[in-house]
């Protein structure tokens, strides 16, 4: 009966665990930033490069604390363990924000692909708000089944949303072969140092995700060894696939056609294999944004979990269902997250989701911050923590500074939970 109970607690191993980490990466971002970073031209590649280089940092700091402390419950004790209780609630709450911010942000993404299909579903921000809703909350109720089911699910949606990137691969290793001299026809802008932040800013949000196996540490096997390993190995692939696919398009394509497109790479399918393969596409890049939800559906439960349980939130928060799940903290996530969504039938699309891409970033790179700076006070990996800290800071101005203000408003609204936490400790 204990080893059954031991197993359902635990059923990442590390394969689920790696997917987890690609699926919490590989969401709606690569499949819009090729046209972002369309007009930086030769600077958007080097955002690129900085962007993986400062997440295997980071990355490497996470694997690093959670080998020195494999009985972590999440990311956040690993935090806290360094910081103390306050600090490592704030950047935990902080990361709970944007995870529900995101889950906002795809949910309407998936939306706008799926009218593609039927653009009745994109005749009224009221109906794609509506649409967006339902997809939120049927992958919430899946959410509500466990953790085995969501992550099985999540192995599934990973393999699918890599097919339509892998063609791209494909596509530009046949270019390379019989018409190189098509990355050099059209006219790119040439490396800008003065660009390189906001740059950086965008394709670090493509990467944002990769701490996904190190929050879910208590569904893991044998944390200390396997998360680091799937969180190593997940951002090393994410990130060259990233690379080459989104700088690829980039110089394969008109600069302005592609900065025009809210589909790239539907559009660059398109172009090769014709407007049936760009449809198919899209269809993948919509499997993609509804396959990261719902890893970031499983997290917005975990975080306040984990925090709850290490005695950082009230402990109502940490009551669970005969499956473990966090139904309250769960549910609670993504009515917030639909406050979000609604809020988009009486605004352009175009200004919320610009203004959330940011604070979700924003708010996510709290974490970065706290976990480097967890681990030099831990004298983990200094040298490493050190760098990782500068790095978090650099993204943290190319998100801009009404992204940031905004982070720490919401990171601060955790203290009154905290204070209630004090209140019913001394209480009891």
């Amino acid at each position: 009966m204990t080893d059954t109970i031991a197993k359902e607690g635990r059923p990442f191993g590390f394969w689920t665990a790696t997917a987890m980490v690609i699926g919490g990466m590989i969401g709606a971002g690569i499949f819009v930033l090729p046209a972002q970073l369309a007009p930086y031209g030769a600077t958007g590649a080097a955002g690129w490069v900085a962007a993986i280089a400062g997440a295997v940092v980071i990355a490497w700091v996470f694997s690093r604390l959670f080998a020195v402390r494999p009985e972590a419950t999440g990311a956040m004790e690993v935090v806290a363990g360094g910081l103390g209780p306050l600090p490592a609630m704030l950047v935990a709450w902080s990361y709970w924000v944007s995870l529900w911010c995101a889950n906002a942000v795809l949910a309407l993404t998936a939306s706008r692909y799926l009218a593609e299909f039927w653009p009745w579903l994109g005749s009224s921000t009221l109906v794609s708000a509506f649409a967006a809703l339902a997809m939120l909350w049927a992958l919430t109720l899946f959410n509500l089944l466990g953790a085995r089911d969501v992550g099985r699910l999540q192995v599934v949606t990973v393999l699918l949303k890599l097919m339509p990137l892998v063609v791209v691969v494909l596509i530009l290793a046949g270019l390379a072969f019989t018409d190189p001299g098509r990355f050099a026809t059209n006219a790119h802008a040439p490396f800008d140092p003065v660009q390189i932040t906001p740059a950086l800013g965008l394709a670090f949000f493509a990467l944002l995700g990769f701490e996904c196996a190190g929050v879910c540490a208590e569904r893991v096997r044998d944390p200390g060894r396997i998360i680091p390993l799937a969180t190593m190995a997940g951002v090393v692939v994410t990130g060259a696939l990233y690379l080459l696919v989104s700088t690829g398009i980039v110089y394969a394509m008109p600069g302005q056609a592609l900065a025009d497109s809210g589909a790239p790479i539907a559009l660059f399918v398109g172009e090769f294999l014709g407007s049936k393969a760009g449809l198919l596409a899209a269809a993948f890049a919509m499997i993609s944004a509804l396959g990261c939800l719902n890893g970031y559906v499983l997290l917005v439960g975990e975080v306040p979990l984990g925090m709850a349980r290490s005695g950082l939130l009230p402990r109502w928060m940490a009551r669970t269902s005969s499956r473990d799940v966090p139904v309250a903290v769960m549910l609670i996530a993504s009515a917030l997250a639909s406050v979000l969504i609604l809020s988009n039938a009486f605004r352009t699309l175009s200004g919320l989701m610009t203004f959330m891409l940011n604070i979700t970033a924003a708010a996510t790179i709290w974490l970065y911050l706290g976990a480097c700076a967890s681990a030099w006070v831990q004298r983990v990996a200094r040298p490493w923590a050190a760098l990782g800290f500068a790095f978090s800071i650099w993204v943290m101005i190319g998100t801009g500074w009404e992204a940031a203000a905004w982070s720490v408003v919401l990171m601060l609204s955790a203290v009154p939970l905290y204070w209630l936490r004090g209140r019913a400790a001394a209480a009891a």
